[in-house]
């Protein structure tokens, strides 16, 4: 039986195994851990889904896999154990001038012999529910364009990645239908690029490095979850339209509340309280509630269609050594407080050790980031795909302000920059959903009622 890199996620192509708890010619049973493994989000540990011996290795500790590569395999006993060995299934990945983990690529299993029949070539196996399956990495688009013409799956992903506007194609398969000779005359021509369509890739490694003085600088291999949220970033701002709103927002009576709040929180035999409130909470709740007030902008962008949500799924950004991760608390606007408070606790917690599982970090329509506790006064964040909005959160601050007669008070305020995506929300349902949320955090009462 082979074991494989398993699915941990939508948007996860890869894993890094980190630890190997079996050996080579170990006997496994179902429910024994075989590997740890480490994504660009979470670190988990795979069980065996059956009996026998661990019978090879084949990706070693500290090697990375694409996700559905053969990682080991498991026999009944009657083979010989072997250790890893990556040439087998492997090709070598590019060396770069710093230290990096391999990456081990899909290739055949089993090995052909000379003069082996064809139908030697491709062993088949029955069905077994507990392989992990792969899935594309990436939606290249609809095979029906606008035209009414068709596109091969292998057409639609070579105009992705060399830009190329496949409507301006005319189609030489059969019933109208784009195949992949059509795209790659058009990238041999230069002909079809969609206007202001990207380079394929920024400057490459070795014309960076050509800019500074050899040994001014040392290299720093990247990671899994670095290399993700490079590309998650360039997508973001260049597939989503972005437009930003920003507000102040007054604070002191939140302030108040909160600390009588915490004041009269209760607490247990060792006086610790049942909760501690933080501002961040108080924007949650409130961002939540405020896309239920104005449910047109709780909505994603779905390609070819609109999707609207009866709850708010709020991420929060939380950093990471190395990067970040997003979690998401579910319905924040039917949660209390409190709820909300220890949840984003518990997550917050593990992100930071790795142990998030997939369904802690994916969809939600919105996101807050906050940098106020760093005393960043104010910034504009990038929306994190699919969702539609993030809220970019500043540091609290007293602020000189004109008075009803006309004379100078002094007020706590904070600065906050909605960025939303112009597909979903316009700039009248923007400006509507935040003030619904700065209404929400002046009035705090109303969100612990």
């Amino acid at each position: 039986m082979d074991v494989l890199m398993p699915q941990l996620g939508e948007t996860v192509a890869e894993g890094k195994i980190t630890k190997w708890f079996k050996s080579a010619g170990d006997a496994v049973k179902p429910g024994d851990n075989l590997f740890e493994i480490e994504t660009d989000k979470t670190s988990m540990e795979v069980p065996s889904t059956s009996a026998g011996v661990l019978a090879e290795i084949r990706v070693a500790a500290g090697d990375v896999a694409p996700v559905g590569a053969v990682v080991a395999v498991i026999s009944d006993g009657s083979a010989p154990a072997k250790s890893a060995a990556p040439g087998v299934q492997a090709k070598p990945a590019p060396v770069a001038a710093a230290p990096a983990a391999r990456t081990i690529e899909i290739a055949a299993a089993v090995p052909i012999a000379a003069g082996a029949p064809a139908a030697a070539a491709r062993p088949t196996a029955p069905l077994d529910p507990f392989h992990a399956v792969r899935t594309p990495e990436r939606n290249y688009g609809p095979a029906r364009l606008a035209t009414g013409s068709y596109a091969s799956p292998l057409a639609r992903r070579l105009a992705a990645e060399a830009g190329i506007d496949l409507t301006r194609i005319s189609p030489s398969g059969a019933h109208g239908r784009i195949l992949a000779r059509d795209v790659e005359g058009a990238i041999a021509s230069g002909t079809g690029r969609a206007a202001g369509a990207p380079p394929a890739s920024g400057m490459s490694a070795a014309r960076v490095k050509a800019l500074y003085e050899e040994g001014t600088y040392e290299e720093v291999a990247l990671d899994n979850m670095r290399r993700t949220i490079a590309a998650r970033l360039i997508e973001a701002k260049q597939t989503v339209p972005h437009f930003y709103l920003t507000a102040d927002v007054l604070v002191d009576r939140l302030e108040a509340v909160r600390s009588d709040a915490n004041t009269g929180a209760p607490k247990d035999a060792s006086g610790a309280p049942a909760y501690k409130l933080s501002v961040n909470d108080f924007v949650i709740k409130a961002l939540a509630l405020a896309l239920m007030r104005v449910p047109a902008a709780n909505a994603v962008w779905a390609e070819d269609r609109i999707l609207r949500f009866h709850g708010a799924d709020i991420g929060v950004a939380v950093a990471l050594e190395g990067g970040l991760i997003t979690p998401v608390i579910r319905t924040a606007n039917a949660k209390s407080l409190m709820a909300i408070s220890n949840e984003m606790k518990d997550l917050a917690a593990r992100a930071r050790a790795r142990k998030l599982k997939p369904e802690d970090y994916q969809g939600g329509v919105s996101s807050v980031s906050n940098l106020g506790m760093h005393g960043i006064r104010e910034f504009a964040a990038i929306i994190n795909p699919p969702q539609s909005t993030i809220l970019a959160v500043g540091a609290a601050a007293r602020r000189p302000v004109e008075a009803e007669d006309g004379g100078i008070r002094f007020v706590s305020q904070m600065t906050v920059t909605l960025s939303c995506d112009h597909r979903v929300v316009d700039g009248a349902l923007g400006a509507e959903l935040l003030a619904a949320f700065r209404h929400g955090i002046e009035h705090p009462v109303g969100l612990m009622v």
